[in-house]
């Protein structure tokens, strides 16, 4: 039996938001390659924000192997203030002015009972505690952002931005109460699934439905997220699932990293029918910039299949990946990066041309104010041209060949997500009174 808070049943028969949708403004033309000193002041003049950026637990170490070589390597993982070999460090975002990266609180999926949510809530916890420690060592360098406006402040000082994202709300298993712990935590967001159906809805994967699209525990999950002021990302939902949530939510509703499918039809995109939903409600789409979502190569994908199969990881798409400790996980992400570039190599991945795509299709179908970016780095994400946050100026580069304004460069990498993130924080400031 899941815990009710008291005023989230009143909540979710609240009367839903009436905001306003602009006419979907079309993509503008493509243009002669962008002059690259202009595009770059652009890029710089710009708050950029990522909406996924995945983290180990043993993000920013307070104490160092005494081995030499084992501290050099050791500190290439974890260190944020070392070029090493994460795609996201301190030096690659100054580097890239790559600002701001809601940093991820990712569990995988395990079973729907009481041992699995125990295990979740614990490695959950250790994702929370790197982040606030990664703050609170280098908090000269960054700083944790738990509002818009202090997002911009922080970009203001000159500061590099730390937000916290949830991936999948499994780690709640079924204590609401728990969603207002992780708003305490900083959490801004909460994705209702990952790769396999969670206890609040169906994944995108495997695709024969467990409950139809949201369970109940979900649909009232939804109504506290409203309520403490998190956002409710529907991106590795079902289209159900998707469906369903956007049309309960009382404020706009994001997908974090998600594609178009119409630009590539892989089940972790939107289609146009979804964009217009998501869109109808005020939400936004952060298109992701994991190469398999960006464009599709059925040999390439078949190599990665087998390559995820001999490290030990399973299939995403089927919900077959094991339910392995944090340990393990890493150990055998590790081997995984280490094969990737001989299938890169031998399967050449999407560019950044490619991602763009997704963007002027959404742009295109639900116009300008609908649209962000999510790189999912550290989590697969990573295209040829912006394969880590040093390479973040390339997008900006080709906003600018294609004709983007500053004004929609600047909504495209920030604006649009601070709305929603405004919207969300209206709406719960009204549900307290």
């Amino acid at each position: 039996m899941f815990r009710l808070h008291p005023f989230v049943l009143v909540a979710a028969l609240l009367p839903a938001l009436a905001l306003h949708c602009q006419e979907p403004t079309p993509p503008p033309p493509a243009k002669a390659p962008a002059d690259t000193k202009a595009a770059d002041a652009i890029h710089d003049r710009v708050l950029t924000l990522d909406t996924h950026k995945d983290i180990d637990p043993k993000l920013a170490p307070e104490s160092l192997p005494d081995d030499p070589k084992t501290r050099e390597e050791f500190q290439r993982r974890y260190d944020p203030t070392v070029r090493g070999s994460q795609q996201v460090d301190f030096p690659k975002m100054r580097a890239g002015g790559y600002d701001c990266a809601f940093f991820i609180v990712y569990v995988g999926q395990g079973q729907l009972n009481e041992g699995g949510y125990k295990r979740a809530l614990a490695e959950a916890n250790k994702k929370f505690d790197a982040i606030h420690r990664m703050v609170r060592l280098y908090g000269d360098t960054i700083g944790l952002a738990t509002t818009p406006d202090e997002v911009e402040r922080l970009h203001k000082e000159g500061k590099l931005i730390a937000c916290i994202g949830i991936e999948n709300g499994y780690p709640m298993g079924e204590d609401l109460s728990l969603i207002a712990q992780f708003h305490g935590r900083g959490a801004r967001y909460m994705g209702i699934a990952h790769n396999g159906h969670s206890q609040l809805g169906d994944s995108h994967t495997p695709p024969e439905p467990k409950h139809g699209g949201l369970s109940e525990l979900g649909r009232v999950a939804i109504a506290e997220m409203n309520r403490v002021g998190i956002m409710v990302d529907i991106s590795h939902s079902s289209r159900a699932a998707m469906l369903q949530a956007v049309e309960l939510s009382r404020a706009p509703v994001i997908a974090s990293h998600s594609g178009a499918y119409a630009v590539n039809a892989h089940t972790r995109n939107l289609d146009d029918e979804q964009l217009r939903a998501l869109a109808a409600k005020g939400g936004v789409v952060q298109c992701v910039a994991l190469a398999e979502f960006v464009k599709t190569d059925p040999a390439r994908e078949e190599a990665i299949r087998a390559w995820r199969e001999e490290c030990g990881l399973g299939r995403p798409r089927d919900g077959t990946a094991p339910e392995l400790t944090a340990e393990e996980r890493e150990a055998r992400y590790a081997k995984y990066r280490a094969g990737m570039p001989a299938i890169d190599e031998k399967h050449p991945k999407a560019n950044v041309r490619d991602f763009v795509n997704h963007i002027d299709h959404v742009v295109k179908v639900i116009g300008i104010d609908h649209v962000g970016i999510g790189s999912d780095f550290d989590g697969g994400g990573g295209i040829d041209g912006w394969n880590d946050a040093s390479e973040s100026r390339n997008v900006t580069r080709e906003l600018v060949a294609r004709g983007y304004t500053e004004e929609q460069i600047a909504k495209i990498w920030s604006g649009n997500l601070l709305r929603v993130w405004r919207e969300v924080e209206k709406v719960a400031a009204a549900s307290k009174h």
